[in-house]
This record gives C-alpha cells, sequence and structure tokens, in this order.
C-alpha cells in the first residue's frame, strides 16, 4: 500500500526538502489589490514580503477550494490502487483549509482513502510534523504507525514567537486570544504562542525584542527540559536575527536533527508581518 503525505502551504517547508520527501502541497490564495497569487506557486516569500510593504492595504487569504483538494488527492488515487493519504493542514481555529480538507476527501472517497488532520498549529510547526510523518512513510512505516505518530508529535509541540507588531495580526482578525495584549507600552513585545485549540494567544509581555527572545529560548528550554527534540526556527524578513538565534538554540537544547530555518511565507507572514521571529519543536 502507497502511503502519500499531503499538506498546505502555510506549513513553510522549504521546496527542496518537499521534492525530496514527495509532499504534496495545495497552495492557499493571497489577494493583493487586484490580483491574486497562489502562496508558493506564483507568489515567492520575497516577492511577498516586496509587495506587503508597497500595499496600500493588508493582503487578504482565503483557503483552497474543495476542487483543489479534489485534483490533488485524485491525482494521486490515479498514481496507484489501494494508496491512502494522510492529508495534514493547518489550524482550524485560523483557517477553514481543514474542513475544506475534509469536504474533498468524502467527494474522492470511492477512488481513495484520505485521513485528513488538525494540526492545531501554523508554518514549519506544522511543518515539521509533516517532514517526520513523510519520512517514517518512506521508511516503510504503515498507516496507523503514521496517523499514531502524527497525533503524537501534535500533542509533542511548541512553538513560541515575537512580533515586531500586533498590527498584522490585529487587521487580519486573527489575534485570537492575544488580544489582552493590545494596547501595551511602547516597546512591549508579547511573546505568543499556539494553544491546545489551534488558537494564538499571549503567554507574556517583555520589554524591548532582544529580551524577548532571550525569553524565548527559556521557554523554549523549560518545555524540553533536556529531552531530545527537533526544533527549527521561523523568519520573516529576519535572517541574520534567525541565524543568531539558531546557533543559541543548537547551543542549549538536546537536538536530534540539524534545526530547519525557514522563512514565513505569504499566508501566515500577512499576519505574523516583517521581523517576527519563532522557535518551534517537538518532543521526539
Amino acid at each position: 500500500m502507497k502511503l502519500y503525505i499531503v499538506t498546505d502551504s502555510t506549513a513553510d517547508i522549504p521546496k527542496e526538502l518537499a521534492a525530496e520527501l514527495d509532499i504534496h502541497i495545495v497552495p492557499l490564495k493571497v489577494h493583493i489589490g487586484d490580483m491574486t497569487y497562489l502562496d508558493g506557486v506564483t507568489l515567492s516569500t520575497g516577492e511577498f514580503y516586496e509587495k506587503l510593504a508597497q500595499a496600500d492595504k493588508l493582503p487578504r487569504t482565503s483557503q483552497p477550494s474543495p476542487a483543489d483538494f479534489v485534483d490533488v488527492y485524485e491525482s494521486l488515487a490515479a498514481r496507484e490502487e489501494d494508496g491512502e493519504v494522510i492529508s495534514i493542514h493547518l489550524s482550524s481555529a485560523l483557517s477553514g483549509t481543514y474542513q475544506t480538507a475534509n469536504l474533498a476527501k468524502d467527494m474522492v472517497r470511492e477512488k481513495i482513502n484520505v485521513h485528513a488532520i488538525d494540526s492545531r498549529t501554523a508554518s514549519y510547526a506544522l511543518g515539521a510534523i509533516v517532514v517526520a510523518v513523510a519520512r517514517a512513510a518512506r521508511a516503510g512505516n504503515g498507516l496507523q504507525y503514521c496517523l499514531d505518530l502524527t497525533q503524537r508529535l501534535i500533542a509533542n509541540h511548541k512553538a513560541f514567537f515575537v512580533m515586531d507588531t500586533l498590527m498584522y495580526l490585529q487587521k487580519g482578525g486573527r489575534i485570537g486570544k492575544a488580544s489582552a495584549v493590545l494596547g501595551s507600552l511602547l516597546n512591549v513585545k508579547p511573546i505568543l504562542t499556539f494553544d491546545e485549540a489551534g488558537e494564538v494567544a499571549a503567554v507574556e509581555k517583555v520589554r524591548g525584542k532582544k529580551k524577548a527572545v532571550g525569553r524565548i529560548v527559556d521557554l523554549i528550554n523549560e518545555y524540553a527540559a533536556g529531552e531530545p527534540v527537533v526544533a527549527s526556527v521561523v523568519h520573516a524578513t529576519s535572517h541574520e536575527e534567525a541565524e543568531a538565534l539558531k546557533v543559541r538554540v543548537a547551543e542549549t537544547l538536546n537536538i536530534t536533527e540539524d534545526i530547519v530555518v525557514t522563512e514565513l511565507g505569504p499566508v501566515i507572514g500577512t499576519y505574523g508581518g516583517p521581523g517576527l521571529l519563532a522557535v518551534m519543536l517537538y518532543k521526539v
């Protein structure tokens, strides 16, 4: 039985890695002015942040249509008889993408069996889970093993991030439980996370971005508690800060594989904005 892994473009998986592991990515859409782009297909991350800086209004985003998912699922069904799909997606608290995948799975049930999963997270916190499951599938592990692994990693993952401004999150309507930190004093940087429901939630407030990043390093160490972890660093137009943060993370955590540094893609970048820094990890 062939096992296929599907996710959406908000996973921010580097293209080379997705190609290597045969991960199938359904793009979300980004609307800037009168133009509509496919995340990661007709709009690169670099192009997006250039357009964001020039835009008069905040871009809008939209989820894939059921037909977009059906096209991917049916293309996989045509590859091999008796294939199975694990389709892991952006938090349902942030988008209807997971619900749409569920609709599409019912539409293709006569052709292929799809297991749609709500990751309850976003960006490379989602991406790292997808990569781990894809590697497990390639290693010959079966459907139930990979489904169990997916749920275990969702339960064992954590993400902490700091933004230069909450303006994008607020205007985009994705601020969730972090609304309590609005109206803070000048230069107070809230540290945010995804809660158990997959909503954005505030952890604490720190004065200044440098101190906030230091506090994130403390928090990931408290969470990891010396256990082996897989970690990544995510940033939005903050390459040098991200590389410096990678070094700090590597020095303090019990890392089991190379730390992936990736840039926040157009869809999540619409709400995170330039300057975001994050550490995302899961216990092995």
